[in-house]
């Protein structure tokens, strides 16, 4: 069995396990009822604010892509919106994969360069969540295990991995220096293939090493997940909630950095869990919880994966496509022979 089949079946345990969780003790026909009354054009409004969380983060992109190359704002998001269809519907954020890929093949970005970025893009992520829950916690009275155990078991892992690319974004000549050591040791081709790839990664590293584009970034990031959680937010007020925006930054931290479980494509099982933790920690009942988290996930799943798919179609790939990116291994052979 491959690796693809046995993440792809163990992140379908995963889910189902959260979604045994999630689910357990919910009567049907309360659920059924707090979907009744809720008001659909304002979760349309709602998918819309989501599509602009997007091209922010496209806008983001494009920052970190600055010194590596310069890519038009249309561009990027299309392939944003592809990268979260085939993170949406494919494990191993296939998606991530398929925006490297068409980088290269589109915009002539080395692979290794465009998978830094990328890296450096989660790494602003992961920033952003963690401020988001720690903002929501002050901001309201809430004592969940849940969230406790999330942020314990991901603050540590996310602090050192940003720590250790602003390091090696500061001193790019250490890394020239660790490699030149390694070639040394290294048989003759496979040495140059590792002293140009070394590179490749000094350039991705550029948007942390420049104080401008850091500090840029760092904005939009917020910037875009803090429109995400407008999404969350209206879809409260779909609903009816009286709840404050707090809660939907919590609720987008918590969910995201979650997103570390290796769970099935679009975290299915994990997003309910986390979210209807959250709501019926603070009092909200159960089914009304269940309910706008199906429902809140649907918004930000649905419109997303169609437009992506879309494009996908248009670029002139398909599901095979979405399959193969989702494999690391072929990527990287593929640049050392290029090199």
């Amino acid at each position: 069995m491959d690796k693809r089949r046995l993440a792809f079946i163990g992140g379908m345990i995963i889910s189902a396990v959260f979604l045994l969780l999630a689910f357990r003790g919910l009567q049907p026909d309360q659920f059924w009822n707090s979907l009744s009354d809720v008001d659909q054009p304002l979760l349309l409004v709602a998918a819309l604010v989501y599509f602009l969380a997007m091209l922010i983060i496209a806008w983001r992109w494009q920052i970190l892509l600055h010194s590596v190359k310069r890519v038009p704002l249309a561009a990027l998001f299309k392939l944003v919106a592809i990268g979260y269809m085939g993170n949406n519907v494919y494990p191993l954020r296939a998606g991530d994969g398929l925006r490297i890929v068409l980088l290269r093949r589109e915009h002539q970005v080395a692979l290794l360069r465009a998978t830094t970025v990328i890296a450096v893009e989660h790494l602003y992520n992961g920033t952003t969540m963690i401020v988001f829950i720690l903002l929501g916690l002050a901001a309201i009275d809430l004592q969940s295990p849940t969230v406790e155990a999330i942020v314990g078991l991901t603050m540590p892992l996310v602090s050192m991995a940003i720590v250790a690319a602003l390091f090696l974004a500061a001193k790019p000549t250490l890394l020239r220096r660790l490699v030149r050591w390694a070639v040394t040791i290294l048989p003759r081709a496979l040495g140059q293939a590792a002293q140009r790839l070394s590179e490749d990664v000094i350039a991705g590293l550029e948007g942390l090493r420049s104080p401008r584009h850091f500090l840029g970034a760092l904005l939009v990031s917020f910037l875009t997940w803090g429109v995400e959680a407008g999404t969350y937010w209206l879809v409260m007020f779909a609903f009816g909630l009286e709840l404050n925006y707090a809660v939907a930054l919590l609720l987008v931290g918590a969910v995201n950095l979650a997103g570390l479980i290796p769970a099935s494509p679009g975290q299915v099982g994990v997003n309910e869990f986390v979210v209807i933790t959250i709501l019926t920690a603070l009092g909200l009942p159960a089914a009304s919880a269940t309910a706008y988290a199906v429902v809140t996930h649907l918004v930000i799943w649905l419109p997303p994966t169609l437009l992506g798919f879309l494009l996908l179609l248009r670029q002139g790939m398909g599901w095979s496509d979405i399959r193969r990116a989702g494999d690391a291994e072929p990527a990287a052979d593929e640049h050392l022979e290029s090199v």
